[in-house]
């Protein structure tokens, strides 16, 4: 998995969210609601439709509508990765843009933002290498 340049969600807790909502589902046989999984993690059920939402559009979720509705995962717990999810909340908007946005439009400015990009896109690989080690089923495995 290849990326590119240090980016992020639109906020910060949505990889958070993510993954704990994907380790409630791989406790469960079906579908699990959105504010079931909301009232275990004591978040706002509309936030965390929004970020189920960009999960199940990434295909890493089924979703199911109606009564019995609700999300479950679309693959084993141990085939998806912690990168799987990091990758698919990706939005274009640089993670390290604390770093980036300080540089300014004057020279010294534009050299320091070219040497601030190559060491964002290093974090962000080395982000990735590491995530790509776990599974939701080893989060699972380790809060049991």
């Amino acid at each position: 998995m290849k990326i590119d340049r240090c980016s992020g969600s639109p906020n910060h807790k949505w990889y958070g969210l993510s993954l704990q909502a994907m380790v409630v589902m791989t406790r469960s046989d079906c579908t699990c609601s959105s504010s079931e999984i909301a009232g275990l993690l004591h978040s706002e059920a509309t936030l965390l439709r929004r970020v189920l939402a960009k999960l199940a559009k990434e295909n890493l979720l089924e979703t199911r509508e109606g009564r019995e509705g609700g999300y479950r995962l679309k693959k084993p717990a141990d085939e998806i990765t912690l990168a799987d999810v990091y990758c698919a909340l990706q939005v274009g908007d640089p993670l390290c843009n604390g770093m980036i946005d300080t540089t300014g439009f004057h020279p010294f400015g534009q050299e320091m933002k070219a040497a601030f990009a190559d060491i964002t896109s290093e974090i962000d690989q080395q982000i990735v290498s590491v995530l790509e080690r776990y599974t939701i089923a080893d989060l699972a495995e380790r809060t049991k």
